[in-house]
Parts: structure tokens; C-alpha cells; sequence
């Protein structure tokens, strides 16, 4: 399992640009390598990294849902329901996590409606901003932190949008199949924190390319400690796969490798609620999963 070494995550205050991007170089080394292994457990871990970047994006928002609340919103959710905006955030981020695919003012139109960001011309010129970026040939962090400060320079209100096109741009820049929610999560760090301690540094600012630099090497360190986990308890799942009976056991075995958190009432073509809850509560004995949410009803399941 790749990981970050220690003398590449931030220890103190580091208050020299080339100092950072190094640091930055050598997180993101130690990502790029764990992403490009493909684990069969990369969709569960992309989902909660976009879980986390959904807390501190809601909280952007002036909003106060939390992990679990969010959970609740996308696992219990019906057919139809509307997400709420706390939801549709989460829904953002989550999209983020499964495909790189093209920015266009479709997908923009869209990513706005669900950030709740009132759509105008300055956001229809993205697509333009994203070549620009793209032709100036920097280095990945530095291309995050362009789009961030390009965007927000022209429209303060779509911070939100900001970094989640940091984290696609990202991805674009080191040949990733799909983003790794990273930057969002980092928001409120001490890496942007201003070096009189008080206040927090904002988009064009002097100092912020350092800053990036900073959250990335911070989020790189924290995504690999999380795969770490994650495949600790795929591996535990994997063990115990061979004693599992129920028919349709193997669908709801891939969505727990690829879903932050599967339903108690899971229903398939091949499994009914009743035998999804027989196998949960048969991956609870085995302490092959967990049970997310602590109720005693309407239960949620994930690594």
C-alpha cells in the first residue's frame, strides 16, 4: 500500500514556495501510485473521500448536515425524492468521484443547479478558463489553484464550484480515469491559514499556490491513510465471501466495494429485503461490515 513518507507531510509552517511543492510532489506521488494499482475497493474509498469534501462544501453553504445526516439523505432516499440541498451537494461530489469526463456548459449547468449557484455568463466561459490552465503547462497544483483563483476572481459566489473543478483539473493533469475528491476537505485547514494565525487565506492571494500545495500534500496523506483502512476491511469481506449462501450475495458484495454505504432493505433483481437483511446481519457476525448509522431501524451497512 503506497503511502506518504514522513518527511513529506507538513510538520509546521512552511513559508517557502519551492519547500511546499515538494512536499506537494511527493504526496501526490505516493496517490498517484495507489490510484494506479485500481484496487477493486477504489469506488468505496473515492465515495467517502467525496463524503468528506460534501461536509465542508454544505458547511461553505452555511449549512450544518454531517456525514451521517448526508448518508441518510442518498441511501434512504426514494424514487423521485428531492435530495434537499444538503443532498444535492453530496450528489456533486459524488459525480465528481465516479467519472472524469468533459466540462462543458451542460455538465456546468448542471453542477451549478446542484451547488445551488445562480447560473450566468461568467460561468459559460469556464470551459475556455479550463483551456487556458491546460495550455499554460504547469504543474498539477498549480493548475488546481489557477482554476480556483480564475473562477473565484470573476465570481467570489462559486467558491464550491471552484474546487470541485481543482480536483477534476487534478486529475485531468496527472492522467487519472477519475478524480480523487481532495480539496474541498481541506478548505478550513491550517494549510490556508494566514501566517499572523488569524483569518484564512483566500483565492489570489500571495501565498495561496503555496497554500494548495500545502492542502495537497495534507489530503494526499489522508486519502492514503484511508485507502490503508479501506483495504483492511475489503480484505476482511474478501476472507469471508467463500461462507456467504444467500443467491445474489455477489451484488450486494460489488456494491459495497463501490458505494460509501448500502441499505438494510437492499433489494435486487436476486436478493429480496428479507434475504438482504439475513446477509447483513450474516457480514455483521463475520465482522465483515459495519453498521453505519446506529438505529435500530432504517439500517445502513459499509466497509
Amino acid at each position: 500500500m503506497p503511502v506518504v513518507p514522513a518527511w513529506g507531510v507538513p510538520r509546521g509552517p512552511v513559508t517557502n514556495d519551492a519547500d511546499a511543492a515538494f512536499l506537494a510532489g511527493a504526496a501526490l506521488n505516493a496517490l498517484d501510485m495507489l490510484v494506479r494499482t485500481q484496487p477493486d475497493w477504489a469506488g468505496v474509498w473515492r465515495q467517502r473521500l467525496a463524503l468528506k469534501c460534501a461536509v465542508s462544501a454544505v458547511r461553505l453553504a452555511g449549512r450544518s448536515e454531517d456525514e451521517a445526516a448526508l448518508r441518510d439523505v442518498w441511501v434512504l432516499r426514494g424514487p423521485g425524492d428531492d435530495l434537499g440541498p444538503a443532498g444535492r451537494v453530496f450528489a456533486a461530489y459524488k459525480r465528481l468521484a465516479s467519472r472524469l469526463g468533459t466540462i462543458d456548459t451542460k455538465v456546468l449547468r448542471e453542477l451549478a443547479e446542484l451547488l445551488a449557484i445562480r447560473w450566468g455568463d461568467e460561468l459559460a466561459t469556464i470551459p475556455a478558463m479550463i483551456d487556458d490552465v491546460k495550455h499554460a503547462e504547469r504543474g498539477a497544483p498549480f493548475a488546481a489553484a489557477a482554476i480556483v483563483t480564475k473562477l473565484c476572481t470573476i465570481r467570489p459566489d462559486a467558491e464550491m464550484l471552484a474546487w470541485w473543478l481543482a480536483d477534476w483539473m487534478l486529475a485531468q493533469r496527472l492522467q487519472w480515469a477519475r478524480p480523487v475528491p481532495l480539496l474541498m476537505a481541506q478548505r478550513t485547514s491550517s494549510a490556508f491559514r494566514l501566517e499572523t494565525g488569524r483569518g484564512r487565506m483566500r483565492p489570489g492571494e500571495l501565498g495561496f499556490e503555496r497554500a494548495v500545495c500545502l492542502a495537497l500534500a495534507q489530503a494526499s496523506t489522508e486519502a492514503c491513510r484511508m485507502a490503508a483502512e479501506v483495504a483492511r476491511r475489503a480484505d476482511r469481506l474478501a476472507t469471508v465471501v467463500p461462507k456467504l449462501r444467500a443467491k445474489g450475495a455477489g451484488e450486494a458484495i460489488r456494491l459495497l466495494l463501490d458505494e460509501d454505504a448500502v441499505s438494510g432493505t437492499l433489494r435486487t433483481a436476486k436478493l429480496s429485503r428479507w434475504a438482504s437483511r439475513r446477509l447483513f446481519e450474516r457480514l455483521i457476525e463475520l465482522d465483515a461490515v459495519r453498521e453505519l448509522s446506529g438505529r435500530s431501524t432504517f439500517r445502513i451497512y459499509g466497509l
